[in-house]
């Protein structure tokens, strides 16, 4: 079983978003926190992207 381009830069926008939106949350800038948020979400979409082609 192998991982495709589109999972492993989906796994570290994934990851990326999570680290942006705990920083703003902690810190209380809401604008970080949002856009750690939709950086998560993208990275779970490509992601998913990844696992469709893989099929």
């Amino acid at each position: 079983m192998s991982i495709n381009k589109d999972q492993v830069k989906g796994h570290i926008l994934k990851s990326k978003g999570s680290v942006k939106q705990a920083v703003g949350r902690a810190t209380g800038n809401t604008k970080l926190e949002a856009s750690g948020r939709t950086q998560k979400t993208l990275g779970t979409l490509r992601a998913k992207y990844g696992d469709a082609k893989r099929r």
